[in-house]
């Protein structure tokens, strides 16, 4: 439940950050809770390479655990 919890959270923060923060003024006291913008677009192109090289680690320890020996004749 606090996976869900934290998920609604973080997609809530994201949605405010780039869709609502761009048509408010630059002086609003909301600007001070959230980041520049430019780290909305690199911090989810830095946890899209995290991810995708996890799931490279994952697929590789799999596929290496799972070789089989050659036979010997």
């Amino acid at each position: 439940m606090s996976l869900v919890v934290f998920s609604l959270l973080l997609f809530t923060y994201y949605s405010v950050w780039v869709i609502v923060l761009p048509f408010v003024d630059s002086n609003h006291i909301l600007h001070k809770y959230f980041l520049p913008r430019e780290y909305s677009v690199i911090l989810p192109g830095i946890a899209a390479v995290i991810l995708l090289l996890c799931i490279g680690a994952f697929t590789a320890v799999i596929l290496w655990k799972n070789r089989k020996p050659k036979k010997v004749d």
